[in-house]
């Protein structure tokens, strides 16, 4: 990468916006499509802000003790990315033309080591396996400003492999972090979050974990494992037999994915989906439930307007909360 000032390598990390750009005007409208144009607008804006306030002053770049710079406690690739092989060219590069692009670090109080890295994890695992010191910008930020730039990093290079957003989203909804914050994060919409946690959720860790990145599996292939693991009576002991003859160090991620999905595909091994419940309004069938091993699927048909499925899903916090509240008052009465 050759040398650019640091205000410029941040401008392309973060996506700043012209800081003289004029004020969107709030729009009204009932339009499902334009409020998604607007909450894209907001978010922009609000990245704006936060680069411009990382810009400020930032050439005042310092040297770290990488040791003294603790985790990110919400992981956004498989270790193995931080493995001397993954890093042999990057630590070459570093080691003869030296760190030309700074991380960034925010401060922490009350832990072991006085800095968390919100980006440049690569950079500083190269640091450490050269044993020199990391460059970075240091910033106070809150826990949402730092999660949601350490996604823009990925985002913005197109780093991630699908099942590692997968897992960043889950990571995020697990720490309690809000779908808009996550939504950011990845620069996705909340259909497509809401997707990649399901996904995640439903696919035991350490299998994926097993697979690897794929970092050349895409969406709509995970869709399909995803599905055929949870069809599958016996899913996590096919898996473990696909990938018993199979060394992770020695067989690309690729290879493992497709040995798994191959045994999960095979005929003796799947099972009839449970019936399915129609769902009837007005003498039409709009939606179908169907409960399985994995859990319940609702399903809307093509006549559903997708204006009542957003509604739907935009209420199904407060139906959730009230079903909790019905339930423990009848186990109350019942007692």
């Amino acid at each position: 990468m050759s040398r650019k000032d640091s205000k410029g390598l941040f401008a392309n990390v973060l996506g700043k916006l012209d800081a003289d750009a004029a004020p969107a005007v709030p729009l009204r409208s009932n339009s499902p499509h334009l409020m998604k144009v607007a909450a894209g607008v907001r978010q922009l804006q609000e990245r704006g802000e936060l680069a411009e306030r990382l810009l400020r002053d930032a050439d005042h770049i310092v040297e770290i003790d990488p040791e003294s710079i603790q985790p990110s406690p919400i992981p956004d690739r498989f270790e193995i990315a931080y493995g001397e092989p993954q890093l042999a060219d990057l630590m070459e590069s570093m080691r003869t033309l030296g760190q030309s692009t700074p991380g960034l670090v925010r401060p922490v109080s009350d832990a072991e080591k006085p800095f968390q890295i919100v980006f440049g994890r690569r950079r500083l695992a190269a640091a450490k396996l050269l044993g020199i010191k990391f460059k970075a910008i240091i910033r106070e930020l809150s826990d949402e400003d730092a999660v949601v730039l350490q996604g823009d990093e990925n985002s913005n290079r197109n780093d991630l492999s699908y099942i590692e957003r997968c897992l960043f989203a889950h990571s995020q909804e697990t720490a309690g972090y809000d779908r808009n914050v996550i939504c950011t994060s990845l620069s996705t919409g909340k259909s497509h979050v809401s997707e990649m946690i399901r996904i995640a959720s439903s696919l035991p860790r350490d299998v994926v974990l097993s697979i690897g990145p794929a970092v050349d599996v895409g969406r709509r292939r995970w869709i399909e494992f995803e599905a055929k693991w949870s069809a599958h009576p016996e899913a996590g002991k096919v898996a473990a037999a696909a990938l018993k003859s199979l060394l992770p160090e020695s067989t690309p991620s690729e290879v493992r994915f497709q040995r798994v999905l191959d045994a999960l595909s095979k005929e003796d091994g799947t099972v009839q989906p449970s019936p399915s419940r129609e769902i009837v309004s007005k003498g039409i069938v709009f939606a179908q439930l169907q409960h399985a091993k994995a859990g319940s699927k609702l399903a809307f048909t093509k006549a559903v307007p997708t204006g009542f499925a957003d509604y739907v899903a935009s209420r199904l916090e407060q139906l959730h909360d009230e079903y909790l509240q019905q339930a423990s008052s009848t186990h109350e009465t019942r007692r």
